[in-house]
């Protein structure tokens, strides 16, 4: 089943997927444009750790001529990133390379400890498409990224839909194609990824706790290409989803 999270009129609710539309529920039913899309995050409407997880996939690698790592590279980020699908997404007016990066979100569904990788799927709600955007100029190194080059609000649209663990039979052959203004401009396939999900589990379950809701972004692959204010551009993974975000200029407004 695919899940959303939803404003109308003010008011949030759950929905799912019915023939197109959004079904909430209480029978009413909506068209995509019609509702503010929100981060489709259950069982919890906000995680209390995302984690993002460096240069995951052996083309960035490549691209980036460095040695993959013997464990997983981490870092933290807040919920204040998160935003979902048709948001908007702002470009800092003293930047010079903001990028796309396809992601496939991993959400946590039960509470995980020192799981196994045998085990390591029992614990996932499900999956989500992620837009994990980066501005280079902010980046320290890959290893080490700046707050401000991942951190900031809006900078990372996730949904459209939290799609069932259950329904996805192979979540590590997945297709990954990225449009800007409907051009296709970065294909990749989650069977690229240097640590695959189970492992990803298992590594962070063996020193910290993971709770319902958690995100673990799970990196991207190739070389993203910069976007600019009016572009709009489209992360989609097969059998998940298709995520739009709008690239607008200037900092955010506390409007």
């Amino acid at each position: 089943m695919r899940h959303a999270r939803v404003e109308i009129e003010g008011a949030i609710h759950d929905a799912t997927a019915v023939d197109g539309r959004l079904q909430l529920a209480d029978g009413r039913s909506f068209a995509e444009r019609d509702v503010r899309w929100l981060p489709p995050l259950q069982p919890t409407p906000r995680p209390r750790t995302i984690f993002a997880v460096v240069a995951n996939y052996t083309d960035r690698s490549e691209h980036l001529a460095f040695t993959p790592p013997h464990e997983p590279q981490v870092y933290l980020k807040g919920a204040n990133t998160l935003v979902g699908h048709r948001c908007r997404t702002w470009r800092p007016e003293d930047v010079t390379y903001m990028h796309y990066e396809c992601e496939l979100a991993v959400v946590i569904g039960r509470t995980a400890r020192r799981v196994t990788r045998a085990d390591a799927y029992d614990h996932v709600a499900g999956y989500a498409v992620a837009n994990d955007y980066m501005v280079r100029d902010y980046l320290e190194n890959y290893c080490r990224p700046n707050l401000r080059a991942k951190g900031r609000d809006a900078c990372t649209p996730i949904g459209p839909w939290l799609v069932d663990a259950a329904d996805i039979r192979n979540p590590m052959s997945l297709r990954q194609t990225t449009y800007v203004n409907g051009a296709v401009k970065e294909r990749g396939n989650t069977s690229d990824m240097i640590f695959d999900i189970a492992y990803l589990i298992a590594h962070l379950s063996g020193f910290m706790t993971l709770s319902p809701g958690d995100v673990i972004l799970t990196g991207n692959g190739g070389g993203g290409v910069g976007v600019h204010a009016g572009d709009e551009v489209v992360t989609e993974i097969d059998g998940i989803g298709r995520l739009v975000s709008t690239i607008v200029g200037g900092e955010r407004s506390n409007a």
